[in-house]
């Protein structure tokens, strides 16, 4: 019998095992929330980001690293601008909420590197790292907010020309490597 034959069931009954889990988790906080009248709506989305990035290294597989980090974004985002920051203006608490979003997933490229560490078959998530730039930028423009504002305008204005550009190189590199 094959080495591969060999692994195929014992992976099976690992994720099935994981995934009963993650649902007996899932509902039981769902259960907790209607018996007890809790209001646990600030720990859904951490919590949910938790199950999927604890499965995600747990069982290897590094797709699932992607929700997981962006859930924790935006559930880290929500926390901060109701529980934190609620008395926040509005363009510091949007920034708070999209630099918290960058990070999730400036946490997809740092969690998928650590894999990598320990099973040199995974990706690294490199291209995570332009949103959470986008997201950290803007983010950072809207909290500081006064004359950051009228930088961001200016970007705001300005991108579709560094997409021409970018379209140009493009075009003219290809023609030059004929």
């Amino acid at each position: 019998m094959s080495e591969q034959m060999k692994k195929g069931p014992a992976a099976g009954v690992s994720r099935q095992w994981i995934a009963g889990l993650v649902l007996v988790l899932i509902g039981a906080y769902l259960l907790a929330v209607q018996l007890f009248h809790l209001n646990l709506g600030a720990f859904f989305l951490p919590g949910l980001a938790l199950i999927f990035i604890a499965w995600g290294l747990s069982a290897r597989l590094v797709g699932l690293l992607i929700p997981g980090g962006v859930l924790a974004g935006i559930g880290t985002g929500i926390f901060l601008v109701e529980q934190v920051f609620p008395a926040g203006a509005e363009n510091f608490k949007g920034g708070m909420f999209l630099l918290s979003l960058a990070g999730g997933f400036a946490l997809i490229t740092v969690l998928s590197y650590l894999l990598k560490s320990y099973h040199p078959a995974s990706i690294v998530f490199t291209w995570a790292l332009i949103p959470a730039s986008i997201l950290g930028l803007i983010g950072g423009l809207l909290a500081l907010g006064g004359s950051a504002l009228k930088v961001l305008e200016v970007i705001g204005q300005g991108w579709p020309v560094v997409l021409i550009a970018i379209g140009l190189y493009l075009i003219l590199r290809r023609n030059s490597m004929r």
